[in-house]
């Protein structure tokens, strides 16, 4: 999972964390908009004439002229408030990217993200608009990614017809799409697929933010936590198997049931099963964080989904940089799954990014003590202020804690142990044993009768996302 890492704004931690100090008195709103000359001056009424009966014509124009002069006042109201509204856009967001080449293939890719079903959309879709983002809707890219996807899944279905595996065996074939990852695959006595490495050159993205993609993985078979996991739950959809994406920090991992109920955790980046313990055992799983339900949860079809929105705001981030198109990206995938730590992080750097913008277009230092408090003079420079400490409270109080890399690479590497080796090989072991026997019960069932099997779909990419 990449790395992200907030920006301490360089403000002291007395100005985040602590108390907001004593301020000059905010100026009226008058004094901040002053509204120009002519607008807003009345015309003079004109004298009333004494005993006009209320029925006069004269008494309806006086009624009328003053109807009109309040429409006029209204209108100008209306349009001063657009104008306020114009300006405070322009001083208080962030600067707009759209003139910067391929932002459009991101716009775009929004907008697709916006026609899936949450609760029924294919990944391998999902996975492909944000990726495609990245390429600038590269035709080459659009038939690999649809090549490789149907390639993988046709090894893993043959896997399930060689070994006599039936439909309903969802343990069998998550076994097969975990073999698809850990060992070569042959047929006819030849590799067609080697075991996927692990990519430890630039695992993070940080050089090569391509490296994250599940079309790097299919096209290099080499990938990291964050791209295994997907193009697990892609082959997963695509043959009707369940499984499921969890986090941990800086991580994401796999998840199935075995026959027994019992729950079975793939590390897919060394080719392993793992027990709970080992997460834990990172020392970065704080108990408020499992309480608040950061970590160690199977993530729903709609939770999945709001984090392919993090993913395409981090690539735009990666590509382009900060503006409000990301705030709105961030705000989906919030939307959809309010627990995302990696969205809420990345909201609170956008919301630091925009603060400084402001605090540089205001000449505001923000690093300046005396200069800080100068915002008290603009409330809308003040209710960011607020927004970012109040982002801080809750990233503090969620139980999120920031894991080193070296200490994240330690960790990941802890699980080619001895001890964990041996606890793979049972688990495995286990789980083969259970489906075996579940096999030879099922075998001495009569079935009256025997359900016509549908020809697999082979997968291809919508038209209307291409």
């Amino acid at each position: 999972m990449r790395q992200i890492l907030l920006f301490s704004l360089f403000l002291c931690y007395h100005y985040i964390y602590g108390q907001i100090p004593n301020l000059p008195q905010r100026p009226s709103v008058s004094n901040l908009y002053s509204i120009p000359a002519g607008l807003n001056n009345q015309p003079t009424p004109r004298p009333a004439s004494p005993n006009i009966n209320a029925n006069s014509n004269l008494y309806k124009k006086k009624t009328t002229h003053q109807d009109d002069q309040e429409e006029i006042n209204k209108e100008v109201e209306r349009q001063m408030a657009l104008i306020r509204e114009e300006a405070d856009a322009k001083r208080y967001n962030l600067s707009p990217l759209s003139e910067k080449k391929g932002t459009d293939s991101y716009y775009r890719a929004y907008d697709n993200l916006l026609k899936l079903d949450p609760e029924g959309y294919t990944l391998a879709d999902a996975v492909f608009i944000v990726e495609n983002a990245y390429n600038n809707n590269d035709r080459n890219f659009h038939s690999d990614y649809q090549q490789q996807i149907q390639k993988a899944t046709s090894i893993i279905r043959q896997d399930i017809k060689k070994n006599g595996i039936d439909e309903s065996d969802n343990v069998a074939k998550n076994l097969s799409i975990f073999k698809y990852f850990a060992q070569d695959t042959k047929q006819n006595g030849k590799v067609v697929h080697k075991a996927v490495k692990y990519d430890f050159d630039d695992y993070m993205g940080a050089k090569d933010y391509s490296k994250m993609f599940v079309s790097k993985l299919m096209k290099s078979n080499s990938g990291q936590c964050h791209s295994m996991p997907l193009l697990y739950l892609i082959l997963a959809e695509q043959i009707g198997a369940e499984a499921f994406l969890v986090m941990s920090p800086n991580h994401s991992y796999i998840r199935f049931k075995d026959n027994d109920g019992e729950v079975l955790s793939v590390e897919l980046t060394n080719g392993m099963f793992s027990a709970n313990s080992f997460v834990l055992n990172s020392g970065y799983i704080k108990a408020e964080a499992l309480k608040n339900k950061l970590y160690m949860q199977n993530l729903t079809k709609k939770e999945v989904l709001s984090q392919t929105y993090v993913d395409l705001a981090s690539g735009y981030i990666h590509k382009f940089g900060y503006d409000e198109f990301v705030a709105k990206v961030l705000g989906k995938a919030l939307e959809l799954n309010p627990n995302n730590i990696n969205a809420t992080l990345w909201k609170s750097n956008t919301d630091q990014m925009r603060f400084m913008q402001a605090c540089n277009r205001l000449g505001i230092d923000p690093e300046n003590k005396e200069q800080l408090q100068k915002i008290r003079s603009y409330p809308p420079l003040e209710d960011q202020f607020l927004g970012i400490k109040a982002g801080f409270d809750y990233i503090d109080q969620s139980g999120f804690a920031q894991m080193p890399p070296e200490q994240y690479e330690q960790w990941l590497g802890s699980l080619k142990s001895t001890e964990n080796k041996q606890k793979s090989d049972e688990i495995a072991e286990r789980a083969r044993l259970l489906n075996a026997q579940k096999q030879r019960e099922e075998a001495k069932k009569v079935k009256a009768i025997t359900p016509k099997k549908e020809s697999p779909k082979v997968y291809a990419i919508p038209k209307e996302f291409l």
